[in-house]
């Protein structure tokens, strides 16, 4: 069975997450997951969504969140992609005195060196553990996009 991906994008505001999380679990049900998972579906897209949220309100609050879902070859697969990575790099270099504002660090001091892209986008935290313990597949990129995260479980190929 093949199922269009469904995509939304909404606004980084925590309200919206449940929104998604409502979408995610209607299309893993269609899908054909089986319901002893969706809970597993629901938390851990809610999970990746509110990591997303906190992300871009404090990097990029215009830009949305994306969130594509798709049911295909007996796997039912979630993408949730975030532009925090590439606004929060892009932000951070370029100033002269290594300060986002273009300042020097108090004191004439050099500033830090920027936090690598990686460490912002991908912390060593628990939200990652939660999603790659409640998903049946998990990857991680950096696309052109942003910060990826897939997820994915098994799914019945009879669902229509």
């Amino acid at each position: 069975m093949t199922m269009a991906t469904v995509e939304m994008s909404f606004t980084p505001l925590p309200a919206h997450v449940r929104t998604a999380r409502l979408v995610a679990t209607a299309v893993a049900r269609r899908s054909g997951v089986d319901e002893a998972l969706l809970d597993e579906v629901r938390l851990a897209v809610g999970e990746a969504c509110s990591r997303a949220v906190e992300a871009h309100q404090e990097h990029c609050p215009a830009e949305p969140v994306r969130v594509a879902l798709t049911g295909t070859n007996g796997r039912f697969e979630v993408v949730v992609t975030d532009t925090a990575a590439q606004s929060a790099t892009a932000s951070a270099v370029g100033a002269p005195g290594g300060m986002k504002d273009g300042s020097e660090a108090p004191g004439g001091e050099q500033a830090a060196a920027p936090v690598d892209a990686a460490q912002l986008a991908v912390p060593a935290e628990l939200g990652l553990a939660v999603i790659e313990g409640l998903a049946d597949d998990v990857e991680i990129a950096h696309t052109d996009a942003g910060l990826s995260i897939r997820m994915s479980w098994p799914s019945s190929a009879a669902a229509s």
